[in-house]
């Protein structure tokens, strides 16, 4: 059967796709607010026009319903596919400190090794970061997504599964924490360095020879002009739309109700089982409910780790789904 697998694949990979553009369509929808001009005699168009938007809309969800059972049966195939003959093996996968690009080259191989080994029937990422940088974060976020249709991925968490590491997590099939450990803080925060008045003072001189106004936008010695400050808000709203259809996807919650977890604070486990998380426990748990999914009783567990993490630091300006407290730390000591 294993000749037939890229034929599920790409199965797999075009209904995502297809639900994928559905739900950007939807996401446009819901951030977007259509204005009528409504005099006295309200027009039968501007009624006809929302009831239509409102069908249209039903549709899509429906639209979504329907493929993501399609997504969900071709997945139940493709697992069954890739089951290991005899002993079967979990891979633990850490993810700890600061999420860089050094962990991503870290993660990624590692990720996509594991998703060719027939011996490992699922994967555990044991997840302990306040977060880290857009790129990074993104390129695991979707490698966890494609290990997760062939095989069932759970995440854990015992201390802190914030910002980009909770962006990671809601790629698994399911998030177990410790009933103390803080996840979400979903968000996205940019810093920008003005050292303009130190360098004056310590009588240090710019000379910048560019090819284009924004060449050096976020540069440290000079503040950002109004039109700067605009395209980095857009830029971080535009990543902040994309964490919030992540987290709504995987945790399978309308973004309406996604947003209430947008603040950029973390919360206890315990207090959002059910929403952010799906159950509490230890490593463990983790293993079990893993082991319940593979239906294994007494599988090898072998941790699959790599280089030791990079050490914490923030360096440049940069979009960040960090923690903000971990930032705030560093400007106040670094």
């Amino acid at each position: 059967m294993r000749e037939n697998i890229w034929k599920y694949i790409s199965a797999v990979l075009i209904l995502l796709l297809a639900v994928s553009s559905v739900a950007v369509v939807l996401l446009y929808m819901q951030n977007s607010e259509l204005k009528y001009y409504t005099p006295l005699n309200t027009s039968p168009v501007v009624v006809e026009t929302s009831l239509n938007a409102t069908c249209n809309e039903t549709a899509y969800r429906l639209q979504i319903e329907e493929l993501q059972k399609q997504v969900n049966f071709l997945r139940a195939q493709l697992r069954e596919m890739n089951m290991p003959e005899g002993n079967t093996t979990i891979a633990v996968v850490p993810i700890f400190g600061l999420i860089d690009e050094y962990t991503a080259l870290r993660v990624v191989p590692l990720l996509r090794e594991i998703a060719r080994n027939n011996s490992i029937g699922g994967v555990v990422l044991w997840i302990e970061s306040p977060g880290g940088y857009v790129g990074p974060v993104r390129d695991i976020y979707a490698t966890v997504r494609k290990l997760n249709l062939i095989k069932p991925v759970v995440a854990y968490t015992g201390s802190m599964a914030a910002s980009g590491g909770y962006y990671i997590a809601v790629g698994a099939e399911k998030i177990i924490a410790d009933p103390l450990a803080e996840v979400g803080s979903i968000g996205v925060i940019y810093v920008h360095y003005n050292l303009q008045q130190n360098y004056e003072m310590n009588g240090i001189k710019v000379n910048v020879f560019k090819t284009g106004p924004y060449k050096d936008t976020g540069a440290e010695w000079r503040d950002l002009s109004e039109e700067e400050r605009e395209m980095i808000a857009e830029s971080i709203d535009t990543y902040f739309q994309a964490f919030l259809q992540a987290v709504s996807s995987g945790r399978n919650m309308p973004l309406n109700e996604t947003r209430k977890y947008a603040t950029g604070q973390t919360w206890f486990a315990m207090n959002v089982t059910g929403s952010l998380v799906d159950e509490t426990g230890d490593i463990d748990r983790a293993l079990s409910i893993l082991s319940e999914e593979l239906n294994v009783t007494n599988p090898r567990v072998v941790i699959y780790s790599g280089d030791s993490p990079s050490d914490f630091g923030i360096f440049g300006s940069t979009a960040l789904l960090l923690d903000p407290r971990y930032v705030s730390a560093y400007l106040k000591t670094g």
